[in-house]
């Protein structure tokens, strides 16, 4: 079973900077993609940015030119580096990783880190 576990969340002004860690654990063959998604309250779980095969990143629009996300594959972790935040960026952030484990495919989410963005 793959886990995952997140840190980095917390409180930060408009205009601040946060950077979110996710690394999955367990027996992994290999990973897919990794990725952030958030959940506004009241509203469906959204992507932010993935990242697949290392190097292919896509992101949300809102997010484009503000967040970046980025991986270590030695430690099968990934990063979202969060700058300009916005009060819109509040949000509960989830780390997702897909991949393979005993020869099959895996989905696996992580617990969630709260984001606030507040003067």
């Amino acid at each position: 079973q793959v886990q995952l576990v997140e840190s980095g969340g917390g409180l930060v002004q408009p205009g601040g900077s946060l950077r979110l860690s996710c690394e999955a654990s367990g027996t992994i063959q290999s990973i897919v993609s990794m990725g952030w998604y958030r959940q506004h309250p009241g509203k469906e779980r959204e992507l932010v940015a993935t990242i697949t095969g290392g190097t292919t990143r896509n992101y949300a629009d809102a997010v484009k030119g503000r967040f970046r996300i980025y991986r270590e594959t030695s430690k099968n972790a990934v990063w979202l580096e969060m700058n300009s935040l916005e009060p819109e960026d509040t949000a509960v952030y989830y780390c997702r990783t897909r991949g393979i484990n005993n020869y099959r495919a895996f989905d696996s989410w992580g617990q969630g880190t709260q984001v606030t963005v507040s003067s």
